[in-house]
């Protein structure tokens, strides 16, 4: 009877209302679920309610990548300063997603998805209507990254967290996977819109109806997460860990090291992700053709994230960070002998399917390796650095295509990007199974 009256939400109390100014009545937090709540059927309807909010909240990553070669000719600009409103958009949406962690923490999750809606929906509209280049990167990286997509990313990774257990990993793979499936579904409407109607009012479109669906969708969301104290073990191991030292290393040692992990991760990942059509237009093959293999890497990457949250659920988060970073580095190197149309769709799926886990590796980690009161926060750190690394990657490859004039170097540069980051997921598995072995050494430590 307890867990069937947590499947149903109800409408905050005149108390909660008062008590929560910042979100104005309507989106203020309800107290925390019963622990009877985790892995409930409530917790796979909140999960159902996240996956919509993701996919919505993320189309920006992927129609700035669809519009790019418009926006270009649009602006009269390089290909270098083309990305930069995809670079910006990334660097807002690392910083806004820790801001929006810290927020969630402290004012529930419905508020910083109702700012998320209003960053998203104005981003569309506001970038839909300008003609200066500066002032649109700018709406992209404030409005769109720090305000808009920040909201849909993070916060609701560490929120899933929290309601699982039993099935945390593949739970937690669903719902990055609205990130993925954004990438499957907006590329090809993007692409029909500026086809059709053009890039401009795709844009405002775009904007009306992810204001509207975001807010109603974020009154799903005001039951803050059960309350939990301690870290769980990761699979594979009896011990709890100590959430003072991670791995055997101070807290921001080790937080650290994934910071610079999820950075070099996705320097790595966003060579195909921010170019491809771009590729694919300067080999010939033209944009539409891009955006169909853009879609067909992000819809391989959601079977990849399913399929390593089932994964992580049997080996833990830091080995599946281990697998995905050797597949992802296999992946990058197929694309450096082929350019073939058909090669390149098999290197885009493949690519897709090798990488998809890496990053919800980083928030199963932080819940097996740090305390679930600092989830929100952490996971935004990293989630962050994930984000820096996109936007860093995104312009670099730019850069380094204005300088050579192919895209060959870049992809040699996402390369060397993840062999660092496999040497730190190396690092912390040795780290971990040493802190593992001293603590099997010293029976009388607590």
């Amino acid at each position: 009877m307890g867990l069937r009256h947590h499947t149903r939400y109800t409408g905050p109390t005149t108390s909660n209302a008062a008590k929560a100014g910042l979100t104005m009545g309507l989106f203020s937090p309800l107290p925390p679920a019963p622990t009877s709540a985790i892995d409930s059927r409530a917790a796979a309807w909140r999960l159902f309610i996240t996956l919509l909010l993701m996919t919505l909240g993320s189309s920006g990553m992927y129609v700035s990548s669809v519009v790019m070669p418009q926006v270009q000719a649009d602006f009269g600009i390089s290909r270098a300063d083309a990305s930069l409103p995809y670079t910006l958009m990334m660097l807002g949406f690392g910083l806004g997603g820790m801001l929006m962690g810290h927020l969630s923490d402290r004012r529930g999750i419905a508020a910083s998805l109702v700012l998320g809606a209003m960053g998203v929906g104005s981003g569309y509209m506001l970038a839909g209507l300008t003609h200066n280049a500066w002032l649109f990167m700018l709406i992209h990286g404030g409005l769109m990254g720090l305000l808009g997509i920040s909201a849909t990313f993070a916060p609701l990774v560490a929120d899933t967290s929290l309601w699982w257990n039993r099935r945390r990993g593949i739970a937690v793979a669903v719902c990055a996977s609205g990130n993925y499936l954004a990438g499957a579904l907006w590329p090809s409407i993007a692409q029909y819109g500026v086809d059709t109607v053009g890039w401009r009012t795709t844009y405002l479109l775009l904007g009306v109806g992810s204001a509207i669906t975001m807010a109603l969708l974020a009154l799903q969301m005001r039951q803050r997460p059960p309350e939990q104290a301690a870290p769980v073990p990761p699979k594979g191991s009896a011990a709890i860990p100590n959430a003072q030292r991670p791995f055997g290393l101070s807290t921001r040692t080790a937080h650290g090291l994934l910071w610079v992990a999820g950075l070099a991760c996705c320097v790595a990942m966003s060579m195909p992700q921010v170019h491809i059509v771009s590729y694919c237009t300067d080999l010939g093959y033209g944009a539409a053709r891009g955006a169909e293999m853009l879609s067909l890497m992000l819809t391989c990457g959601i079977v990849s994230r399913l399929v390593s949250g089932m994964i992580c659920d049997r080996i833990g988060g830091l080995k599946t960070l281990m697998l995905g970073s050797v597949l992802q580095g296999v992946a990058l190197l197929l694309f450096l002998p082929f350019d073939g149309l058909a090669a390149l769709y098999i290197a885009s799926a493949l690519f897709g399917l090798f990488q998809g886990g890496i990053v919800p590796s980083y928030a199963i980690i932080i819940r097996e390796h740090f305390s679930p009161k600092e989830a929100g926060a952490r996971v935004g750190s990293v989630i962050m650095a994930t984000l820096v690394g996109m936007a860093l990657g995104g312009w670099m490859s730019g850069k380094l295509f204005d300088l050579t004039g192919s895209y060959h170097a870049a992809f040699i540069n996402g390369i060397a990007w993840n062999l660092l980051n496999l040497s730190i997921a190396l690092f912390l598995s040795w780290r971990y199974r040493r802190s593992q072995q001293q603590l099997a050494q010293s029976p009388s430590v607590a």
